[in-house]
Protein backbone atom coordinates (compact mmCIF):
# COMPACT_ATOMS: atom_id res chain seq x y z
CA UNK A 1 0.00 0.00 0.00
CA UNK A 2 1.07 3.56 -0.62
CA UNK A 3 1.66 5.84 2.34
CA UNK A 4 -1.64 7.69 1.75
CA UNK A 5 -3.53 4.42 1.64
CA UNK A 6 -1.82 3.21 4.80
CA UNK A 7 -2.66 6.41 6.67
CA UNK A 8 -6.28 6.23 5.50
CA UNK A 9 -6.49 2.60 6.62
CA UNK A 10 -4.92 3.47 9.97
CA UNK A 11 -7.43 6.32 10.53
CA UNK A 12 -10.34 3.98 9.79
CA UNK A 13 -8.95 1.33 12.11
CA UNK A 14 -8.59 3.86 14.91
CA UNK A 15 -12.14 5.10 14.28
CA UNK A 16 -13.45 1.54 14.33
CA UNK A 17 -11.49 0.82 17.50
CA UNK A 18 -12.89 3.88 19.26
CA UNK A 19 -16.43 2.86 18.31
CA UNK A 20 -15.76 -0.68 19.61
CA UNK A 21 -14.39 0.69 22.89
CA UNK A 22 -17.45 2.93 23.29
CA UNK A 23 -19.76 -0.03 22.66
CA UNK A 24 -17.93 -2.12 25.24
CA UNK A 25 -18.87 0.40 27.91
CA UNK A 26 -22.54 0.38 26.96
CA UNK A 27 -24.98 -2.24 28.16
CA UNK A 28 -26.29 -3.92 25.02
CA UNK A 29 -29.85 -5.17 24.77
CA UNK A 30 -30.35 -8.69 23.44
CA UNK A 31 -31.32 -8.95 19.77
CA UNK A 32 -34.98 -8.42 18.94
CA UNK A 33 -37.10 -11.30 17.61
CA UNK A 34 -36.93 -9.65 14.17
CA UNK A 35 -33.14 -9.60 14.29
CA UNK A 36 -33.06 -13.24 15.40
CA UNK A 37 -35.34 -14.17 12.47
CA UNK A 38 -32.98 -12.31 10.16
CA UNK A 39 -30.00 -14.24 11.60
CA UNK A 40 -31.96 -17.50 11.20
CA UNK A 41 -32.81 -16.92 7.53
CA UNK A 42 -29.37 -15.47 6.77
CA UNK A 43 -27.87 -18.78 7.91
CA UNK A 44 -30.62 -21.08 6.64
CA UNK A 45 -30.83 -20.07 2.98
CA UNK A 46 -27.27 -20.92 1.95
CA UNK A 47 -27.56 -24.24 3.79
CA UNK A 48 -30.77 -25.08 1.93
CA UNK A 49 -28.75 -24.72 -1.26
CA UNK A 50 -25.85 -26.72 0.14
CA UNK A 51 -28.10 -29.55 1.39
CA UNK A 52 -29.96 -29.63 -1.92
CA UNK A 53 -26.78 -29.87 -3.96
CA UNK A 54 -25.15 -32.37 -1.62
CA UNK A 55 -28.09 -34.77 -1.59
CA UNK A 56 -28.95 -34.44 -5.28
CA UNK A 57 -25.34 -35.05 -6.32
CA UNK A 58 -25.01 -37.92 -3.84
CA UNK A 59 -28.09 -39.68 -5.20
CA UNK A 60 -27.16 -39.15 -8.84
CA UNK A 61 -23.48 -40.04 -8.37
CA UNK A 62 -24.28 -43.01 -6.13
CA UNK A 63 -26.61 -44.47 -8.69
CA UNK A 64 -24.09 -44.05 -11.48
CA UNK A 65 -21.26 -45.52 -9.39
CA UNK A 66 -23.43 -48.47 -8.45
CA UNK A 67 -24.65 -49.05 -12.01
CA UNK A 68 -21.19 -48.77 -13.54
CA UNK A 69 -18.62 -50.07 -11.06
CA UNK A 70 -21.01 -52.16 -8.97
CA UNK A 71 -22.54 -54.05 -11.89
CA UNK A 72 -19.27 -54.56 -13.76
CA UNK A 73 -17.40 -55.83 -10.72
CA UNK A 74 -20.37 -57.63 -9.19
CA UNK A 75 -19.95 -55.82 -5.89
CA UNK A 76 -21.80 -57.32 -2.93
CA UNK A 77 -23.68 -55.28 -0.36
CA UNK A 78 -20.72 -55.26 2.04
CA UNK A 79 -18.30 -54.24 -0.67
CA UNK A 80 -20.83 -51.60 -1.72
CA UNK A 81 -19.77 -49.63 1.34
CA UNK A 82 -16.62 -48.76 -0.59
CA UNK A 83 -18.71 -47.27 -3.36
CA UNK A 84 -20.64 -45.32 -0.70
CA UNK A 85 -17.37 -43.82 0.47
CA UNK A 86 -16.57 -42.83 -3.11
CA UNK A 87 -20.07 -41.45 -3.48
CA UNK A 88 -19.79 -39.33 -0.33
CA UNK A 89 -16.41 -38.03 -1.46
CA UNK A 90 -17.76 -37.05 -4.89
CA UNK A 91 -20.89 -35.47 -3.43
CA UNK A 92 -19.12 -33.50 -0.73
CA UNK A 93 -16.38 -32.34 -3.11
CA UNK A 94 -18.82 -30.95 -5.64
CA UNK A 95 -21.29 -29.45 -3.17
CA UNK A 96 -18.47 -27.84 -1.15
CA UNK A 97 -16.98 -26.29 -4.25
CA UNK A 98 -20.42 -24.96 -5.20
CA UNK A 99 -21.07 -23.49 -1.72
CA UNK A 100 -19.52 -20.16 -2.69
CA UNK A 101 -21.91 -19.89 -5.62
CA UNK A 102 -24.86 -20.66 -3.34
CA UNK A 103 -23.80 -17.90 -0.93
CA UNK A 104 -23.30 -15.48 -3.84
CA UNK A 105 -26.79 -16.29 -5.11
CA UNK A 106 -28.23 -15.74 -1.63
CA UNK A 107 -26.60 -12.31 -1.42
CA UNK A 108 -27.88 -11.47 -4.92
CA UNK A 109 -31.38 -12.34 -3.77
CA UNK A 110 -31.03 -9.58 -1.19
CA UNK A 111 -30.03 -11.61 1.83
CA UNK A 112 -28.10 -8.99 3.78
CA UNK A 113 -25.99 -9.46 6.85
CA UNK A 114 -28.01 -8.87 10.04
CA UNK A 115 -27.37 -5.49 11.66
CA UNK A 116 -26.01 -6.53 15.06
CA UNK A 117 -23.36 -5.15 17.34
CA UNK A 118 -20.41 -7.45 18.04
CA UNK A 119 -21.80 -8.09 21.53
CA UNK A 120 -25.23 -9.00 20.14
CA UNK A 121 -23.64 -11.29 17.57
CA UNK A 122 -21.87 -13.16 20.36
CA UNK A 123 -24.97 -13.63 22.55
CA UNK A 124 -26.33 -17.12 23.06
CA UNK A 125 -29.66 -16.23 21.43
CA UNK A 126 -27.93 -15.16 18.24
CA UNK A 127 -25.68 -18.23 18.13
CA UNK A 128 -28.67 -20.50 18.78
CA UNK A 129 -30.64 -18.82 16.00
CA UNK A 130 -27.70 -19.18 13.60
CA UNK A 131 -27.17 -22.87 14.41
CA UNK A 132 -30.87 -23.65 14.15
CA UNK A 133 -30.96 -21.86 10.80
CA UNK A 134 -28.07 -23.96 9.51
CA UNK A 135 -29.53 -27.23 10.80
CA UNK A 136 -33.05 -26.61 9.53
CA UNK A 137 -31.72 -25.20 6.26
CA UNK A 138 -29.58 -28.22 5.48
CA UNK A 139 -32.46 -30.55 6.46
CA UNK A 140 -34.86 -28.81 4.08
CA UNK A 141 -32.18 -28.78 1.39
CA UNK A 142 -31.55 -32.50 1.77
CA UNK A 143 -35.26 -33.25 1.54
CA UNK A 144 -35.55 -31.12 -1.60
CA UNK A 145 -32.37 -32.71 -2.95
CA UNK A 146 -34.08 -36.10 -3.02
CA UNK A 147 -35.81 -35.15 -6.28
CA UNK A 148 -33.57 -37.44 -8.41
CA UNK A 149 -35.31 -40.40 -6.74
CA UNK A 150 -38.41 -39.52 -8.76
CA UNK A 151 -36.60 -40.55 -11.94
CA UNK A 152 -35.01 -43.80 -10.78
CA UNK A 153 -38.15 -45.94 -10.68
CA UNK A 154 -38.20 -46.19 -14.48
CA UNK A 155 -34.51 -47.15 -14.70
CA UNK A 156 -34.94 -49.92 -12.12
CA UNK A 157 -37.93 -51.30 -14.03
CA UNK A 158 -35.87 -51.36 -17.23
CA UNK A 159 -33.05 -53.21 -15.45
CA UNK A 160 -35.56 -55.73 -14.08
CA UNK A 161 -36.94 -56.35 -17.59
CA UNK A 162 -33.45 -56.99 -19.01
CA UNK A 163 -32.82 -59.74 -16.46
Amino acid sequence: LHSTERSCLLRELHRFESIAIAQEKLEVAPPSPGQLRHVFFHNALPFVGFGFLDNAIMIAAGTQIELSIGVVLGISTMAGKYSEIQNNFVSFSYSSSLAGYVEALASRLGLSIPDLTPKQADMWQTRLSAHLGKAIGVTIGCILGMFPLLFFGEEEEKLEEKK
